[in-house]
């Protein structure tokens, strides 16, 4: 089950990739557009504010993600949808998926049958992160009692490489950004980051007790791979981007 609340944490750190991402769409008036994994909405709604004139359209898998989305009213129409169900219309000129393909298995594919199914001029930006052999995950998979994906996802050159084949014009590259963030004496901020998306598999398996002795076994692991330097930890973070002109 996915926390909106837990999930927008550090927000301004995890939207900054969606705005570097979208920032190098050339669309200038598309017809309809649809992010997918729109997650709590207030990042898609900033797609409706770019481009007024079209249908914009959330999909999330997260019936928590979409009751968080849906209620503020707005020119956006959010959906409860498995994005591995979607498929893009005749007057779909933008797509939008921002952390969100990392969850799905086979995603590549179905990149590949999105480039060949939208119509001519549009537009498919992605961006996943690339970080699953950072000490956090690696620390993670270590004690988790369930099973951690340690590559889900492709590097640029594999996306762009499979999406040239699919007949897109491909801009491809990545970012390691690094989140430098408050250290607090009640828990690792790296475990508060994590606790939002990567470590929701290993939340869901464990009873109370048993996740309170995971937290505290993998905040030792995380003090030692990420140390407080007055008075912040350093977080660095890969993404991956790949924005396709069809």
């Amino acid at each position: 089950m996915w926390d909106p609340a837990v999930y927008r944490r550090f927000g301004a750190e995890r939207s900054r990739p969606f705005f570097d991402l979208v920032g190098r769409i050339g669309a200038d008036r598309p017809r309809a557009v649809a992010d997918l994994g729109c997650g709590p909405g207030e990042l898609t709604r900033t797609l409706a504010e770019r481009w007024p004139d079209a249908r914009v359209t959330g999909l999330d898998s997260s019936p928590e993600m979409i009751a968080k989305a849906t209620a503020e009213p707005g020119p956006v129409e959010f959906r409860l949808a498995d994005i591995s169900d979607w498929r893009p219309g005749p007057d779909t000129d933008v797509v939008v998926t921002n952390a969100a393909l990392q969850w799905v298995p086979g995603h590549p594919e179905m990149l590949a049958h999105w480039a060949r199914e939208l119509p001519s001029g549009a537009w498919l930006a992605m961006q996943v992160p690339g970080n699953f052999d950072s000490p956090g995950h690696r620390a993670a998979r270590e004690l988790s009692p369930v099973e951690l994906r340690s590559d889900p996802v492709y590097d640029a050159a594999g996306y762009a490489e499979l999406l040239t084949a699919a007949g897109a014009v491909v801009d491809a590259w990545e970012t390691t950004y690094v989140h430098l963030l408050p250290a607090t004496p009640e828990e690792h901020p790296v475990l508060r980051w994590m606790e939002g998306t990567a470590l929701r598999p290993v939340r869901a398996a464990l009873d109370d007790a048993g996740w309170a002795a995971f937290r505290a076994a993998f905040s030792e692991r995380l003090t030692e791979a990420y140390p407080e330097r007055h008075g912040l930890v350093a977080l660095p973070y890969r993404r991956i981007f790949v924005v396709a002109s069809i």
